[in-house]
């Protein structure tokens, strides 16, 4: 079994930053694309960032430029580094990666970090 924990969302001023990270645990024998999502109340679940085994990376225009996203393949984990953050950021993130594990390859998702930008 497979299971994503995501840690270090709270609240934040206008400006601020957060890190947020995410260990992937279990029957892991690789880990492909992780990534972040975000679902702000009322809207869709929506791609900020993701970032390839070999390292490549997407963003969200929206988010260009004031977040980074890393990963760490050793401790099975990924990072999302969140500077200058503004209001509209305002939302429950998401980590997703896509896993192979004992049984095959599957997406899996954390439970979910609250990242609130409020003055």
């Amino acid at each position: 079994q497979v299971q994503l924990v995501e840690s270090g969302g709270g609240l934040v001023q206008p400006g601020g930053s957060l890190r947020l990270s995410c260990a992937a645990d279990g029957s892991i024998s690789s880990i492909y694309a992780m990534g972040w999502y975000r679902q702000a109340p009322g809207k869709q679940r929506d791609l900020v960032a993701d970032v390839t085994s070999s390292g490549s990376t997407t963003y969200a225009d929206s988010v260009k430029g004031r977040f980074t996203i890393s990963r760490d393949n050793a401790k099975n984990m990924v990072y999302l580094q969140m500077n200058s953050l503004k209001v509209e950021d305002t939302a429950v993130y998401y980590c997703n990666a896509v896993i192979r594990g004992l049984v095959g390859s599957a997406a899996y998702w954390g439970q979910g970090t609250q990242v609130t930008v409020s003055s």
